[in-house]
């Protein structure tokens, strides 16, 4: 599987990385202690089996034109992870900037195979990772830790994209 991810800048990365904090130092299994050397708040546009490189570079491309994007983030989302487990998400407002980019990212990606139908236009859910896959007892008190969550206002400035097989990334749009 291959991704390709907006990443935050600094100081909206700070940000997302002090709500996993809050969650881990309340007992919550956030994403703040994920060992993976790359791992970082990202908002992920597509997933999708291998891309061919004349379609990356496509995508490239585009990003490299679309960023610095500000977005804001609104609510939280839960989303099934398989059995009675959930994932809790912070969600991204959808602007017209972001579904406009979302909508062109796939159509430059429109023959690749396997693609993930969770992340096409119609149905995404554009959000950012705050736990991992929890119980029910854990989602609720993370809601109990985050209390009235605030909105948050912040920029992606830089993508990616994720290699699974690997475990790399490859930078985007520079």
């Amino acid at each position: 599987m291959r991704t390709i991810e907006l990443t935050c800048d600094p100081a909206f990365d700070r940000a997302v990385r002090t709500v996993w904090r809050l969650l881990a130092d309340g007992g919550v299994d956030s994403l703040a202690d994920n060992p993976h050397p790359g791992h970082r708040p990202h908002l992920t546009l597509a997933a999708c089996g291998e891309i061919a490189p004349d379609r990356l570079a496509a995508v490239s491309e585009l990003l490299s034109g679309a960023l610095p994007l500000p977005v804001r983030l609104s609510g939280l989302l839960s989303f099934s992870a398989r059995s009675r487990r959930r994932v809790l998400t912070w969600g991204v407002v959808p602007g017209p900037e972001l579904v406009d980019l979302h909508r062109e990212v796939w159509r430059l990606l429109a023959d690749a195979p396997e693609p993930d139908p969770h992340y096409r236009p119609g149905r995404w859910m554009p959000h950012l990772g705050l736990t991992r896959r929890v119980e029910p007892d854990a989602l609720a008190l993370a809601h109990r830790l985050l209390g009235r969550h605030p909105d948050l206002v912040g920029v992606f400035d830089a993508a990616r994209s994720f290699d699974a097989d690997s475990r790399s990334t490859v930078p985007l749009g520079t």
